[in-house]
């Protein structure tokens, strides 16, 4: 929950604005400004104070204990013109909170830690929880010192400063620096100086000095529990069961079981101590995984040899921890455990553009670019947003004509335990990288979809509004599809009455597929029907034409123009294009409302 605190009347309409925009986020604080900050500080994660920053220091500073549990606090100008990250700005989120801020207020964010300045990730927003020399690491980071990143198995990071490099490859470096001359003028062997480190580990360890460890969510503990086992009995199995195999508490992913235990009350609360997901397997799932230590017990209770085991082994992975049992003092054991650590995934994320202006790259899109540790596309995409990405990124890029190969090369890269991101022009899904893609991937990766802005949207926003009613996109391009299913297709479009937009419309050595596309359409159409043809949609020579399907020049089509042709109901109306929505209106009043209701599901 997010605080709103504000002390006067410009301060409490930038409230309400924010109020309005995240309902379901927000509490608004009214009241004197100094117990609405105690209280705001007690009672939620984060804090919007309209109040100068020396104000807002003063009255924080009798509050603050820790950067890993304070609230983040973004400060607001009198005049809305600034939203400042003032404290927590990793921990508390306040960095990403003072740029919502800013969005909805049209204001500039201001953020001052330092990795954020220089576009480099926090090791405390990666994702993961981090212990030890954080800070430390952070400025040789900053410094550029080379750290070593010391992975005990691949994990989708995002991008790190090319100075981060694996243990290998920084001890190669550590080797080829000169020896020391002994008492006796021998070389002696090199001693490597005392660099910085970041691990990445499930095991329990103690950081060494200038070392930060990252805690990937690679176990998954699998738990059965007789009726009524108590949750600290349950806890008590499943944290001996770490400390014995050297496992640490902070890289348990989930807690396991079966289905007719969803709703045991030792496990969904230890679950919730945990502060891990609780999932469920049918009986049958877990019957069917082969287990070390199947048991006649649970078989006749639940209906599968295995629980524990078999719940922990459920997705794959190597089992760690076989089934052992809690250890109760007078009674017997009513909770068990095993520990699985499960195969790292890759992350590969499928990233739309939009058609090419930079306001039309969504939020989303942006993040995912920059969560990357690889960037797969298109050479002239890759420069669109080269400056979005971060530094280290490593880009695989290629020319026109190697769509598949850059699909291929994603979801390898992906399935090394990379984060990747593969970009398209407009959304990647329609006539772009996501069918190529997700056609190579299986299952053994994450794939995310971001959705984009296509060019069939950005034309029809510049050229009204022809898109009203029901409408088609088809590809005049017969390099992948035979042209007798193209003319299908779009005979079919034709005969339908549906607004077509059509891509790939013509290039220098496929001339003849438009000008046979119109004909057909003519065929069930007035020769004034409204066509638009827009070029370059959203960029800087983006030109926008409207005429008709009676005189509109093909010659004048390229591979970067889509063209628009309207249905027999489209009309030009005030130089737009517009095709109307086709309701009804002089129906009974009963009909119109109950076909706006169905339109709401």
């Amino acid at each position: 929950m997010i605080g709103l605190i504000s002390a006067t009347a410009a301060g409490a309409a930038a409230s309400e604005r924010l109020a309005a925009a995240w309902p379901d986020r927000v509490r608004v604080y009214e009241g004197p400004v100094g117990p609405s900050v105690q209280r705001a500080f007690g009672e939620c994660t984060q804090l919007v104070c309209f109040l100068a920053t020396g104000a807002t220091v003063r009255l924080l500073a009798p509050l603050l204990a820790d950067k890993a549990s304070d609230p983040g606090v973004v400060c607001v100008d009198e005049a809305g013109r600034f939203a400042v990250s003032l404290v927590g700005g990793h921990g508390g989120g306040a960095n990403a909170l003072a740029h919502e801020v800013a969005e909805v207020l049209g204001a500039q964010p201001v953020v001052t830690t330092a990795t954020d300045a220089v576009g480099i990730p926090g090791l405390d927003t990666l994702g993961l929880p981090v212990e030890g020399d954080v800070a430390g690491v952070s400025r040789a980071v900053l410094d550029g010192e080379r750290v070593e990143l010391a992975a005990d198995f691949a994990w989708p990071l995002p991008a790190l400063p090319p100075q981060v490099r694996g243990g290998d490859a920084a001890r190669a470096d550590d080797a080829a620096q000169p020896g020391t001359q002994g008492a006796g003028g021998s070389e002696a062997a090199p001693t490597p100086p005392a660099g910085a480190r970041i691990r990445v580990t499930d095991r329990a360890l103690e950081p060494a000095v200038r070392e930060a460890v990252l805690r990937p969510p690679s176990l998954v503990v699998g738990v059965g529990a007789s009726k009524g086992a108590p949750v600290d009995e349950v806890l008590d199995v499943i944290g001996a069961a770490l400390a014995d195999a050297g496992l640490s508490p902070r890289s348990v992913a989930r807690l396991a079981t079966v289905d007719a235990k969803a709703e045991e009350p030792g496990i969904v609360e230890a679950a919730a101590r945990l502060g891990v997901p609780l999932v469920t397997y049918s009986s049958e799932r877990l019957a069917a995984v082969d287990v070390p230590n199947p048991s006649d017990a649970p078989l006749a209770a639940v209906g599968t040899p295995s629980v524990a085991e078999a719940a922990a082994l459920a997705e794959g992975g190597e089992l760690l921890v076989p089934k052992r049992k809690s250890a109760p003092e007078g009674r017997a054991a009513m909770a068990t455990c095993a520990v699985v650590r499960r195969a790292p995934r890759g992350r590969l994320a499928v990233v739309g553009l939009g058609p090419g202006a930079r306001d039309l790259v969504t939020p989303r899109a942006k993040d995912e670019l920059r969560r990357a540790a690889v960037l797969v596309g298109l050479d002239q995409y890759v420069d669109q947003i080269r400056d979005l990405l971060r530094p280290g990124t490593v880009i695989l890029e290629s020319g026109l004509g190697a769509e598949e190969e850059r699909a291929r090369t994603a979801v390898a890269e992906a399935r090394k335990g990379q984060a990747v991101a593969l970009i398209g022009s407009g959304d990647a899904g329609v006539y772009a990288m996501a069918s190529p893609a997700l056609a190579e991937a299986s299952d053994d990766i994450d794939v995310v979809g971001v959705p984009g802005v296509t060019a069939a949207l950005a034309a029809g926003a510049l050229l009204g509004a022809p898109l009203g009613h029901d409408h088609v996109s088809i590809s005049l391009s017969d390099l992948h599809t035979p042209w007798e299913v193209i003319e299908r297709r779009v005979r079919a479009a034709a005969e339908a009455d549906l607004v077509v937009t059509f891509y790939n419309p013509r290039s220098r050595g496929r001339d003849w597929q438009l000008p046979k596309a119109l004909a057909m359409l003519a065929e069930h159409r007035a020769p004034r029907t409204p066509v638009g043809v827009v070029r370059n949609a959203s960029r800087a020579d983006e030109s926008v034409r409207l005429t008709t399907l009676a005189a509109l020049d093909p010659a004048t089509v390229d591979m970067m123009t889509v063209v628009t042709v309207g249905n027999t109901a489209t009309r030009e109306i005030a130089g737009r294009m517009v095709t109307p929505r086709g309701y009804r209106w002089q129906q009974d009043p009963d009909t119109v409302a109950a076909e706006a209701v169905e339109a709401q599901r």
